[in-house]
């Protein structure tokens, strides 16, 4: 059997898992939220694809907001995220989420250092307010190389298939790499919390990081019955956040 074979056979099991998780969430009323976030082409889209697959359409929502209008602009900056949280038995997954405001918009200049520093000061309050109200908040950091990112840029740029996931903002992932690691620091050390932690992880080997994101997703939302099935995921791919790991390998920089 090929190691494809291996992958298509153990991401099955895992999303019939995935199923049954939700029939449980669905009749329980539970409110869950998954927060992706990461570098540039760090595999956040097709982790998705691969989660939601076979889920159901009416419960889950998988959200990636466009930059916000003038109207959204003259809101409460958490506001048109907070309006697309889930109701009860409902999962919905952020591709990037408020957390924008932590890498991208600090490094692009698209807000003010004021901003930046108010959203790092208010959010784990926010998060502490949301988690008391009874919603389970899973926050993901997609870590990759700059060796990997460059491999992946230049596959965008040549692969007519990916040429909707080109951005504009691409051209700065490398050029800002060193600005987007040091944002990355910033955010995981002011808003890694015990009640909503960051789990880091290394994402260079898409599919292994497919399959151990969706363990580690099943270990920490569905009830017991399931999660004590599920093999917990390898701990040098997926681990809660802590503040050694910024130097001693495990992020890349």
């Amino acid at each position: 059997m090929s190691k494809d074979d291996d992958y298509d056979k153990e991401l099955r099991k895992l999303q019939i898992a995935l199923v049954r998780f939700q029939q449980a969430a669905i009749a329980s009323g539970q409110k869950d939220v998954v927060i992706f976030e990461g570098r540039d082409t760090a595999g956040k889209d097709g982790v998705i694809k691969r989660i939601t697959e076979h889920l159901s359409v009416r419960n889950t929502r998988a959200i990636a907001l466009p930059k916000p209008t003038d109207h959204e602009r003259g809101q409460w900056y958490f506001q048109r995220y907070l309006a697309r949280l889930p109701s009860a038995g409902e999962l919905v997954i952020f591709n990037r989420s408020w957390y924008n405001r932590g890498g991208v918009e600090p490094v692009m200049g698209f807000c003010t250092p004021e901003e930046h520093e108010t959203f790092l000061r208010d959010v784990p309050g926010l998060e502490h307010m949301l988690v008391g109200s009874g919603l389970n908040i899973v926050k993901l950091w997609l870590d990759i190389s700059r060796e990997e990112q460059a491999q992946r840029l230049k596959a965008r740029e040549t692969d007519p298939l990916k040429a909707l996931k080109v951005s504009p903002l691409d051209g700065a992932a490398q050029k800002k790499w060193d600005d987007y690691t040091d944002a990355r620091d910033q955010m995981l050390r002011r808003t890694h919390t015990a009640e909503a932690p960051w789990v880091v992880v290394r994402a260079d080997h898409k599919k292994t990081a497919r399959l151990n994101i969706i363990r580690h997703l099943l270990n920490v939302l569905a009830p017991k019955a399931i999660s004590k099935k599920i093999p917990k995921p390898d701990p040098d791919i997926v681990f809660e956040f802590e503040a050694a790991a910024l130097n001693d390998g495990r992020l890349a920089r």
